[in-house]
């Protein structure tokens, strides 16, 4: 989430480098967000002014029950308790615009670089370096269904079992996956300082927010109520992870974490689940964009 100072001081700003992502009226409700701004400098400002008064005020109070002025005591204490009224209103509404900012704030994604090129799809991208010679064959090149078939890789089940965009491994390719996954454990661990953690593959909404999946992908997400209920405890609602990258990086969430202690290096091989809601009729032959996947993920917090 983009710092709401950012906003208040140069919104226009903001804007422009929203408008390289084509369409920045969807990322943020520009009029929403100045009314909201308005309104909340106002209350604020109303706010301060009730609190003065009031500590005027009330200072009167003690003065006036000194002299035994009783009943003018009491008139100004009749006008604190009315100040006292509005500042519960106004502390009220204050609370339902901070959290509409926030769900306006969720929206926005990180401001484009100023050096990263504009174009209208892929064919804008520009190419920075190369490394290396692609491979080239004195053979038919195979795809991956047609080789992995033959190793145990069944579509058939997978869709028996739970539909399309499954898939169920036997014999040599199941085996040969749970051993590329450990090579990569082991290579990380070993070779490059990473500590294996095993983490929830469910988690709540807090997590997701955190590393961006929420609200935004929300679509892509798979949902995994408690029990048939609606939520999970305390009616939250919970999701399957889409990668470990999700809960391996919420490990330093709402944490300060002393410049001692970095870097962090952390890795898990996790299933990873996600619906690929905006995906239709793209790239669907085999196992490409599964609903379940795993994947060995490194993280670290630098």
């Amino acid at each position: 989430m983009l710092d709401i100072l950012l906003l208040r001081k140069d919104l226009d700003a903001v804007i422009a480098r929203l408008q390289t992502r084509k369409n920045p009226q969807a990322f943020l409700d520009v009029d929403a967000f100045r009314a909201f701004e308005a309104e909340r400098k106002t209350l604020q400002t109303r706010t301060e002014e009730l609190q003065a008064q009031r500590n005027s005020l009330s200072k009167q109070i003690g003065m006036l029950k000194g002299k035994g002025q009783h009943a003018d005591a009491d008139a100004v204490m009749a006008q604190v308790g009315s100040i006292k009224t509005e500042l519960d209103n106004s502390a009220a509404r204050l609370e339902v615009i901070q959290a509409e900012l926030q769900t306006l704030l969720l929206a926005v994604p990180n401001l484009p670089h100023e050096s990263v090129p504009v174009g209208e799809d892929e064919h804008g991208n520009v190419e920075v370096r190369r490394w290396g010679t692609a491979r080239t064959f004195d053979f038919e090149v195979k795809d991956h269904v047609d080789i992995g078939e033959k190793l145990g890789l069944d579509f058939d089940t997978g869709i028996k079992l739970s539909g399309s965009r499954f898939t169920f491994m036997r014999g040599p390719i199941a085996q040969m996956h749970r051993a590329l996954a450990q090579f990569m454990l082991d290579t990380q661990t070993r070779e490059h300082g990473y500590t294996e953690c095993y983490t929830p593959y469910i988690v709540n909404g807090d997590t997701l927010r955190g590393t961006g999946q929420l609200p935004k992908f929300e679509a892509d997400l798979f949902a995994a109520n408690k029990g048939g209920q609606e939520g999970g405890e305390d009616n939250q609602a919970l999701y399957l992870i889409p990668t470990s990258e999700v809960t391996l990086t919420n490990v330093v969430r709402d944490e300060i974490v002393a410049e001692s202690d970095l870097p962090i290096k952390l890795t898990a091989h996790t299933p990873c689940f996600r619906s690929e809601a905006g995906s239709a009729g793209r790239d669907t032959r085999g196992m490409i964009r599964q609903h379940q996947f795993d994947k060995v993920e490194m993280v670290q917090i630098v």
